[in-house]
């Protein structure tokens, strides 16, 4: 640059790096998404109300009738709760249930905890995931008629087995003392891998390097996953377990299938018996009753469960 050069000064009027701190400016607004959630929601809370709540609303009103579907229902007060408390069917119903509840989840945890623990220790093979789901995706009463068929006293292929073997034949769902395990069995069979795979599933978030360093201590398989996996797997086993009791009591279609609440009312759930009178006998105010009866008692066994279980709370936070 020559000596003679001048050099202009900056014209404040056009100074590109100011920046503009005038009062008035407005802030920039946050973007309210709320409308648009409502309008998201708005379907599923209309299936919601027209499917679940207004049924609710209308079961417990049947309730304190006398409805029997041929008449208008006329309001009974609690007379229908009067009746069920002394109603010895409906207490044989809620044991059976409760004996099915003892024989299926039990069996089923146990099961579903050793096959998803030998996935997750041994093999991580999809096609066998994928062979543990079938039995699930069969409907329940394609399930009961299968093993219906198979396990007939006199065509049944697994009492061809039992004869050929010298053990003879035995009547399955006809048999008081075998009907109820045999019904739980086959739920069992149809449920197992879909469990299986949600246990699968909560094992996979179980930080690898736990084992490693158990492993690195002497420790064997049976310590890791009592001291490990199942302490971690609280949160998962817990609303299995909800999911299980819940679908447990709920059991309807392979009894309907199979065994129609028999032999001498060994297998007539409680959700079998709601059925009987509502669309046998037509008490359609008293099955209401019942059915609004054991709503309340799974809601208080699964707040218990949760309770107990500390389903809320991890111990991998």
């Amino acid at each position: 640059m020559g000596a003679n050069t001048t050099v202009a000064p900056p014209d404040k009027g056009t100074d590109s790096g100011r920046v503009d701190a005038s009062p008035t400016a407005e802030p920039r607004r946050r973007r309210d998404d709320r409308r648009a959630a409502w309008l998201f929601l708005t379907p599923a809370l209309l299936g919601f109300a027209l499917f679940y709540a207004y049924p609710t609303v209308r079961g417990v009103y049947y309730s304190l009738t006398d409805y029997s579907l041929l008449a208008p229902p006329t309001f009974t007060g609690a007379a229908n709760y009067r009746h069920l408390i002394s109603d010895d069917q409906f207490w044989n119903a809620l044991k059976v249930t409760g004996y099915y509840v003892a024989l299926n989840i039990g069996s089923q945890t146990l099961l579903s905890l050793f096959l998803a623990s030998l996935m997750h220790r041994l093999t991580r093979s999809v096609a066998l995931r994928a062979l543990l789901l079938v039995p699930w995706l069969v409907p329940n009463v394609t399930v009961g008629l299968l093993w219906m068929w198979m396990l007939d006293a006199n065509l049944g292929f697994v009492n061809h087995i039992l004869n050929a073997l010298g053990l003879g034949t035995t009547g399955f769902f006809t048999s008081p003392t075998w009907a109820m395990p045999t019904v739980a069995a086959v739920n069992t069979w149809a449920y197992t891998g879909y469990t299986a795979l949600l246990l699968y599933a909560g094992m996979l978030q179980v930080p690898q390097h736990l084992y490693e360093s158990a492993s690195l201590d002497g420790a064997g398989e049976w310590r890791m996953f009592t001291r490990i996996t199942l302490p971690l797997l609280r949160p998962v086993l817990a609303l299995v377990l909800v999911v299980s009791l819940i679908g447990s009591f709920q059991i309807f279609d392979t009894i309907a299938v199979t065994t129609k609440g028999g032999p001498v009312s060994v297998t007539r759930v409680i959700y079998y018996y709601i059925y009987e009178q509502a669309f046998t006998n037509f008490h359609m105010g008293y099955a209401s009753a019942v059915a609004v009866v054991l709503a309340v008692v799974l809601g208080v066994l699964t707040a218990v469960q949760m309770r107990l279980l500390r389903a809320s709370r991890s111990d991998l936070a």
